[in-house]
């Protein structure tokens, strides 16, 4: 199978114009067939704190409500998503901006009501990956924005890690694919006031002592559960880096 590669970015970085530049240009260097998964959750809080919406968080975590939820979708599936469109077409790369429900890539279910009502979020529930492989295989890049939707006319919100782990799963089927997590640090970090204390490799065992020991936690913890899912799932590697690292093999790889 040909290869593909899947790169998430995190929103700081997609938010701030030098970042973002960066990005697409090492973005538009990596040979082969690619995707890129986007978040943009701190222009979202900027848009709603200026309609005078507030932002509920818990551990990291939106709380969607509709209001929110209307932000989310002009934010992620408009602001930012084209953004990155028309900033990949200046650099002679043919990107197609869409969410999950765009092809029906994605469909998800409204996150149930549990300790918390997370209000309008998905948990992804169905891929299909089969239109957005025929469209790659014509030379388009999908820029994939963090909604999906519920089959039922409703758009949801959903974690853009999440997003990249079952985008990247749906297209195994079609490629050979490698996922890769990019953030601010230059990998998965074993002291987090020191930005050089990468750990080279994590394998599910090294995964279990890391979070008894707490070096793992808040968002990373999603960010790892999705890279060992992905990898059963037919994802041949996962590796997770800093955003100007891209391409050179470096950060923190993930195994079984």
């Amino acid at each position: 199978m040909k290869k593909l590669t899947l790169i998430k970015v995190g929103g700081k970085i997609v938010e701030e114009a030098d970042s973002l530049k960066q990005l697409l240009l090492d973005f538009s260097h990596i040979e082969g067939y690619k995707v890129l998964v986007h978040g943009g959750g701190r222009s979202a809080t900027k848009l709603a704190e200026q309609l005078g919406i507030e932002s509920k968080m818990v551990d990291g975590r939106r709380i969607t409500d509709e209001e929110t939820l209307k932000v989310v979708t002009m934010v992620y599936g408009g602001l930012v998503n084209k953004n990155i469109v028309a900033k990949l077409q200046a650099l002679g790369i043919n990107a197609l901006g869409l969410t999950g429900a765009d092809l029906n890539i994605l469909r998800s279910e409204k996150r149930p009501v549990k300790e918390i009502d997370y209000g309008f979020v998905g948990d992804v529930k169905e891929v299909d990956a089969s239109v957005l492989s025929s469209l790659i295989e014509q030379g388009i890049v999908p820029v994939v924005a963090p909604l999906t939707h519920d089959g039922k006319g409703n758009m949801l919100n959903t974690n853009a890690d999440t997003m990249a782990a079952e985008t990247a799963q749906g297209l195994a089927k079609h490629f050979d694919v490698s996922l890769v997590y990019c953030f601010e640090k230059k990998g998965v970090l074993a002291d987090e006031n020191d930005d050089d204390s990468v750990i080279p490799v994590i394998t599910k065992t090294d995964f279990e002592h890391l979070l008894s020991e707490k070096i793992v936690q808040g968002g990373m913890i999603p960010k790892l559960e999705n890279a060992f899912k992905s990898l059963e799932f037919g994802v041949k590697e996962v590796i997770i880096t800093k955003a100007s690292e891209l391409g050179k093999n470096t950060g923190t790889k993930i195994n079984l």
